[in-house]
């Protein structure tokens, strides 16, 4: 049995005092004495045992048996059905004219507190047979850090290189930084760049780099998937890809998960390396990106890889290729 956190008296101690008062004849007074605790105490534990036997002993719940203004089963589904249409809390208290604490309240208690994937198609996951076969490719814009640590730390606001302030006057700003991230399906082994822009002639050569790290590793890359931002559907970018007898695929607009290996590195290298520390200095910041890089591709387990890292995955299955079949 599990005692309340207050409890004076054992189950051992409450059936003592009962038997005393109940059985024994002893007076409330001279059994709360023994037992040490108040007339009131003993009387409660008296009573019910005189009711209920052994079971009176047991600890009841402090929540009422009854609750006049308990939310109706009805109003509860009709909560449920609009949350699975992906409404926030806030939205639904609306709709049915209803405080914001209560349906709250419901949705935690029925388990749809949070969205999630609530609502939307099953996640369709994938993973490609052999290391090379598909490299996910994306850019991730940061804020330069200049005279001190960034917005993150200070809380100063971040502009870019067109700022107008109310008088009018145009300001020199720090402006941004393009991370190029290549990684690749099969082993997320994953390369990075720190680079000035997003042109086409910086991710063509930003991919020139990475298809260099890649063969480093013995991978031939096949295919390369990316958004549909201006640097990948450049015609330079798509000559480029046809000179290297390299497959491009696009994702369908507006959906980054399509691209989700790419998006989840970019969440992981964000919290680890661009967001991890405080940089002084955006040099600072860059230099930092190898030993994070390095950490990432051969220390640190991956846990859709089964806990390897990306290295590791890499040397499985070249050591599962056989005959240049990978099984």
């Amino acid at each position: 049995m599990e005692l309340h956190a207050n409890a004076a008296l054992s189950l051992k101690g409450r059936r003592q005092l009962a038997q005393r008062v109940v059985n024994d004849g002893w007076s409330l007074t001279e059994a709360a004495a023994a037992a040490s605790v108040s007339e009131r105490t003993a009387g409660k534990w008296a009573g019910r045992f005189r009711q209920e036997g052994e079971a009176g002993l047991l600890d009841r719940s402090s929540a009422p048996s009854r609750v006049a203004n308990r939310t109706d089963e009805r109003r509860i589904g009709a909560i449920a059905a609009l949350r699975r249409l992906r409404m926030t809390g806030a939205q639904i208290a609306e709709v049915l004219a209803m405080p914001e604490q209560t349906v709250s309240g419901v949705l935690k208690r029925i388990g749809l507190g949070r969205l999630g994937r609530l609502g939307l198609e099953p996640a369709q996951r994938y993973e490609r047979r052999h290391p090379g076969e598909l490299i996910h490719v994306d850019v991730k814009k940061l804020g330069r850090i200049e005279g001190g640590a960034g917005h993150r730390a200070t809380a100063r606001k971040h502009y870019t290189a067109r700022l107008t302030d109310k008088a009018g006057v145009r300001r020199r700003t720090p402006g941004w930084e393009y991370v190029h991230i290549a990684i690749d399906d099969a082993t997320r082994l994953a390369y990075v760049e720190v680079l000035s822009d997003e042109r086409a002639t910086t991710a063509i050569r930003f991919f020139h780099n990475a298809l260099r790290f890649f063969s480093r590793y013995g991978i031939c890359v096949e295919r390369v998937m990316s958004d549909n931002g201006s640097c990948y559907r450049s015609k330079l970018h798509a000559l480029a890809c046809r000179t290297l007898g390299i497959r491009h695929l696009f994702t369908r607009p507006y959906r980054p998960q399509t691209n989700g290996k790419a998006e989840r590195f970019i969440r992981t290298m964000l919290g680890g390396w661009a967001y991890g520390a405080i940089y002084r200095t955006s040099a600072e910041r860059t230099s930092a990106l190898d030993g994070w890089l390095w950490r990432y591709n051969h220390e640190r387990p991956h846990r859709s890889l089964g806990r390897q890292t990306p290295a590791a995955r890499l040397t499985e299955l070249n050591r599962n290729n056989v005959l240049g079949s990978y099984i």
